[in-house]
Formats: C-alpha cells, structure tokens, sequence
C-alpha cells in the first residue's frame, strides 16, 4: 500500500468528515437540551439487544452518532478528524461515508452478538422470578446508579437495560483503514513515542481483544464493538480490493 494521498489536493477537514463532526455535535448537545426537561435522548437512541423491551432497529444506526458524556465525544471526534480525514482524501467522500456506516453498523452487530451469548448463557443459570423482576424494576435501579449485587442478575440488568452508545465502532474501523492504507506512516504515543501505524492498529487490536476476554467487572467499554468495526473494515477493503476497486 502506498503512503501517499491521492493527487488532487488534500483538506484537513474534507467534506464527510465536517459533517459528521457536526452532526455528533448537534446529537450530543440535543441530548444535553433535553436532559433539562426529563428527558434522555440515549435511553431512545441508543443501541439495546432484541431482547430488551426498549430495543428498536433504528438504534443501530442511531446509537453511533450518541455519546455518554463530554470526553467520550472528544475523544471519538478527535480520532474521526485524525484518521477520517487522511482517509477521506484517499478514497472520497463517498467511499469514506460508505466506509464509516458500514463498519458502524457492523461494530453494533457484534457487539449485540456477544451480548445475545451472555444473554442466553445467564438465562439459563437465573429463576424466572428474578429474570420477570429484572424486566420490571431493572432499569429503575440502574437510574438511581444502583444495580443487583448478585453478579449474574447485575449483569443481565445490565444487557437488558443499559444501552450503548458511541461512534468508536466507526472510528476503530477508521484506525483500521489507516494502518492497512498508510501503514508506514507514524503514529506518536502520547504526542512524543513514535510508532508505524501497522503496529500501532495490531498492538490496539490485541488490547482490545484482550480486554473484552477478560470481561473485568465495573468495565463499561464496548471492547468487541471495537473489535467489529476494525473486522467489518478488514472485510470491507479486502473486498473493494478483490472487486479491482482502485485506492
């Protein structure tokens, strides 16, 4: 792959990755409006398992343009113009776009494939008392900051009535996208420790991937969404790639 960006100028801040930053940006200063009035626009848009009452198809695109709070906003967006935008002026604007749907998309699909398996795996360990009780009174403990303290009902709480939001899908694809396209080019660790960007994307892959095996307690991060959106780009560039697609 060539670290070069294609002829025909280049913009740091092309067109797609401008309005996406707009976009999280009127989303996430939406939902703070309306927390002024009672109500959380992350509980509607946000992404549950099919399983929850409060699922809806919509959240999987929905849920990647929600943030949690102001620095997980910063630090996806920061990454969407770093990365997004050398790869926008690689592929255009509308590959980009297809590009960053895709593998948004695809990193909630994972993430909900996961949480169908532990699902599955807790439900078959739980009374269904306790399973109707989650279902009734579950997210109300979760909104008063509380939770089961059994750890298999305070995780089925957990899949059953707290959402995910976050474009960090998209952008781990992104991050993906970049070390495939430009994988000599250096990345600096802490603004001072440089490192290629083919190794920078494997050493995060396999943090995250071991992040989400060991499933710490109290750890709140989407690891496997992550980990789907980067295997949802892999797969996408390898096919564009076999098509003939030019880069």
């Amino acid at each position: 792959m060539s670290d070069e960006i294609r002829p025909g100028g280049f913009s740091i801040l092309p067109t797609v990755v401008k309005n996406l930053l707009i976009i999280n940006g009127l989303f996430f200063l939406a939902t703070m409006a309306f927390e002024r009035y009672g109500l959380d626009l992350r509980t509607m848009l946000g992404l549950y398992i099919p399983q929850s009452e409060h699922f809806r198809p919509h959240q999987l695109i929905t849920y990647i343009f929600m943030h949690g709070d102001f620095q997980h906003i910063l630090f996806n967006m920061f990454a969407l113009w770093m990365f997004g935008s050398a790869i926008e002026n690689y592929w255009g604007g509308k590959r980009f776009l297809i590009y960053y749907m895709l593998t948004g998309l695809g990193a909630g699909l994972i993430h909900m494939a996961v949480q169908e398996v532990q699902f599955f795996n807790i439900i078959s360990e739980i009374s269904a008392s306790d399973f109707e009780d989650i279902k009734a009174n579950g997210r109300e403990v979760l909104q008063m900051h509380k939770n089961y303290s059994d750890p298999l009902l305070g995780k089925l709480n957990g899949l059953l009535n707290a959402y995910t939001v976050g474009a960090s899908g998209s952008v781990f694809g992104l991050l993906l996208a970049f070390g495939m396209m430009f994988p000599n080019s250096r990345i600096y660790l802490y603004f001072f420790f440089p490192i290629k960007a083919k190794y920078f994307v494997i050493g995060y892959g396999l943090i995250e991937l071991f992040s989400g095996i060991s499933n710490r307690p109290g750890d709140n991060v989407a690891h496997f969404a992550h980990l789907g959106g980067m295997l949802f780009g892999f797969i996408l560039i390898k096919l564009w790639q076999k098509r003939g697609s030019s880069f």
